[in-house]
């Protein structure tokens, strides 16, 4: 297909997406309460699966990160500059019914940089704002404490994700930093509490009340993962998150806008640590 046809088709596309997606986010009945309470199970309990396989990885150097899939194995690939996303959400598994599960994992390799380099930008949250603009409104750590090797941090932060529509939301994180040596390092971050915003930016700005909310996400956890070696950084990152499922009818339109927000996300995140490490 040439290329201004592949263009007209996406916005067409887009267009349409934003037809059916608009009115599923305007009418007050598609508002959602809390998460599901067996979706919430669920969720908890696929994450227990992942922090113990991560806590694996991370005992020895050999296996620190997890290994690309088979078609995808080439840490050349990663040398050359490319970043490897793979989807990790299991067909088939736990009953998230009510709601939709999402993991992904990005690989980059970031010339020249150092862990420790890698280690102040995670840790400084006032430069959030400027280092992952425009997903990152604001941040703050509001507490922060040495415990059992780890260094613990609470973190607030007014993210904002697009796609087709913008939303923007105050989120809550339990943050963890740890390493194994100097060369070997890892962030565990847990969402404690997420409030989408309505009007943000203006004199009605305010929080949505669990009846009111659209469920663009209910859970995000994310896991970040470094390497030095071979003159740079190896930085993986695994994010999983659990958001409203589709309405019934609507998988066509907006399923594949729903499903991309979470690894264009990751993505961008990826990159902007890339760029800010490069600098």
């Amino acid at each position: 297909m040439h290329p201004k046809m592949k263009r007209k088709f996406s916005d067409s596309r887009t267009k349409i997406a934003a037809l059916f997606l608009l009115p599923w986010v305007a009418q007050p009945g598609s508002a959602v309460a809390e998460a599901p309470q067996a979706a919430v199970s669920a969720f908890n309990s696929y994450i227990g699966v992942v922090e113990s396989r991560l806590a694996e990885q991370h005992r020895a150097q050999g296996g620190f990160l997890a290994p690309l899939t088979a078609v995808q194995r080439s840490e050349a690939r990663l040398r050359s500059g490319e970043l490897i996303v793979e989807r990790l959400s299991p067909e088939d598994g736990p009953d998230f019914s009510g709601a939709m599960l999402h993991d992904w994992r990005g690989t980059l390799f970031v010339p020249r940089a150092k862990a420790q380099d890698l280690e102040r930008l995670l840790m400084d949250f006032n430069a959030y704002p400027k280092q992952f603009s425009p997903q990152v409104l604001k941040a703050k750590e509001l507490s922060h404490a040495d415990e059992g090797g780890l260094h613990r941090v609470q973190a607030i932060m007014r993210i904002r994700q697009e796609h087709v529509i913008t939303v923007v939301m105050d989120t809550t994180y339990d943050i963890s930093f740890g390493q194994l040596d100097p060369q070997h390092g890892y962030s565990i971050s847990r969402s404690t509490q997420i409030s989408e915003i309505d009007s943000p930016g203006t004199s009605q700005e305010h929080a949505l009340n669990a009846s009111q909310e659209h469920g663009f996400l209910w859970r995000l956890n994310t896991y970040w993962s470094w390497e030095e070696r071979d003159g740079g950084l190896y930085i993986q990152i695994e994010s999983v998150s659990l958001t409203r499922s589709i309405p019934r009818g609507l998988g066509w339109a907006v399923g594949p806008f729903v499903e991309s927000v979470p690894r264009e996300s990751l993505q961008f995140t990826l990159r902007s640590a890339s760029i800010a490490l490069r600098k």
